[in-house]
């Protein structure tokens, strides 16, 4: 695909409400509408305006991991070409489905995408893939190293053919260590970096988070690191190979916070263990009202004196020091207990209405049900109604990030399996009699 003027094409129709806020205040103040970059490689028919437009990124990640970090790329602007087999990715088949293979976590996390159905596994389907490599940017995915350098899509040989490419892959654990190219989900990483022993602290019984918070975390990693290679490939025009091991930066996530003692190494070194005392203290928990429960957090010294005053309990406040940080966090437990006094004598809205009197940060618990509901999100519209081309009218949550130069934003929902097939291997100069007869063999699926 060619770089050019025409490129500079920017849309601003897409239906997305911020984005009509964004392009509002950019006319209002006399800005430019945003223009992609003058070297941009944009799709053949969609043009995009975020930061990213203009690449290209092969996708040849599955489930939640990869797919997350992929998505968030695509929304920033990029064309993301998502490999996948002629069956598709598992994920579609996990979550709430209304048609076999566009489940709703599917759904969720392959947005701004285009499906690619071709298997890798046989010389024709390779082919395909090192047509395109010409025209792409980075590579991603969250294969076993040992995988892909059998399919021959590893570093080097992708390398020999785009000198210049971004190679990124998430592992489960990283190559230069003992434990390299051992299978890892997210319950493997959540236990072995000690998360599922701080979720079980107070029990004495480990747990996983109800959330697949080590995948999640990693993806954003992921697409972090494919951001900064891209950087780098600008200021240098160097490629690189780039690793996001799981279970390393789950640990460097998880001790952000709890190295705690272990921080200290010399012979001097306080006698205390790893951990943030005042998480694993106990006591931190929603605070019960009389008609449910909220969250808060008085913070200060100053929250902590107001917030006991406000509510006629000084013979509370009384029994800690409040103005010594130190002091508090050492009775952080009984201090909580304390303040769940007070929460209980309440009712929900007047625990509130005295957290927001007194600058406290609170909240009302919400379920996941209710997020739909939240008056916040429905002012900033981040959970959005639009026509799905298969599925209908769907409930998706549209980019977080504002930018105001370059809004990120969703010009296609989630693709199903081989829908854009025929027009990437168009692109990669294959003619339909080319494509139909690898159809017909059973290499690639065209929706």
């Amino acid at each position: 695909m060619k770089r050019g003027p025409e490129a500079n094409q920017v849309r601003l129709d897409h239906g997305c409400p911020t984005r009509g806020i964004l392009r509002s205040i950019m006319e209002e103040a006399g800005d430019p509408i945003p223009q992609s970059p003058p070297h941009a490689r944009m799709e053949t028919v969609l043009t995009r305006t975020g930061p990213l437009a203009g690449y290209r990124i092969l996708d040849l990640t599955a489930v939640v991991l990869g797919p997350l970090a992929t998505q968030v790329l695509g929304d920033y602007g990029a064309d993301i070409i998502k490999v996948e087999p002629t069956t598709g990715d598992q994920m579609r088949a996990n979550g709430v489905s209304k048609t076999r293979g566009m489940s709703s976590i599917f759904l969720a996390i392959n947005r701004n995408k285009r499906s690619l159905a071709v298997d890798l596994k046989t010389p024709e389907g390779l082919d395909v893939i090192m047509r395109l490599l010409p025209t792409i940017d980075a590579v991603v995915h969250n294969m076993r190293v040992p995988a892909i350098e059998r399919l021959g899509l590893g570093y080097e040989a992708v390398r020999r053919i785009k000198p210049d490419i971004v190679y990124c892959v998430a592992t489960g654990f990283g190559e230069s260590g003992a434990h390299a190219g051992r299978p890892a989900f997210d319950d493997v990483i959540q236990a072995s970096s000690g998360l599922a022993d701080l979720l079980g602290h107070e029990s004495g019984v480990p747990d996983y988070a109800p959330t697949l918070l080590a995948d999640k975390t990693c993806g954003m990693a992921l697409c972090n690191a494919v951001l900064a290679a891209l950087l780098h490939r600008e200021r240098t025009g160097q490629g690189q190979s780039v690793e996001v091991p799981m279970l390393e930066t789950m640990v460097a996530f998880n001790m952000a916070e709890h190295l705690g003692g272990l921080t200290f190494a010399g012979q001097d070194a306080p006698d205390a263990p790893a951990g943030y005392a005042r998480l694993l203290a106990g006591g931190r928990k929603p605070a019960p009202t009389k008609d449910g429960y909220i969250a808060l957090l008085p913070y200060s010294s100053e929250h902590w004196v107001d917030f006991f005053q406000a509510a006629g309990r000084e013979d509370l406040a009384s029994q800690f020091d409040l103005q010594d940080r130190h002091a508090r966090n050492a009775r952080v437990k009984e201090l909580y207990a304390a303040m769940h006094q007070v929460t209980r004598t309440l009712t929900t809205d007047e625990a509130l209405a005295m957290c927001e009197r007194l600058d406290i940060p609170a909240t009302r618990l919400w379920s996941l049900q209710e997020l739909p509901d939240h008056p916040h999100l429905q002012s900033v519209d981040l959970f959005q109604l639009v026509d799905h081309p298969s599925e209908g009218l769907i409930r998706s949550v549209r980019p977080p990030t504002l930018f105001s130069a370059s809004p990120a934003d969703v010009v296609r929902q989630a693709p199903r399996v081989g829908e854009h097939t025929r027009e990437v291997l168009r692109e990669a100069g294959l003619t339909d009699q080319d494509i139909s007869a690898l159809q017909e063999q059973g290499r690639v699926h065209c929706a």
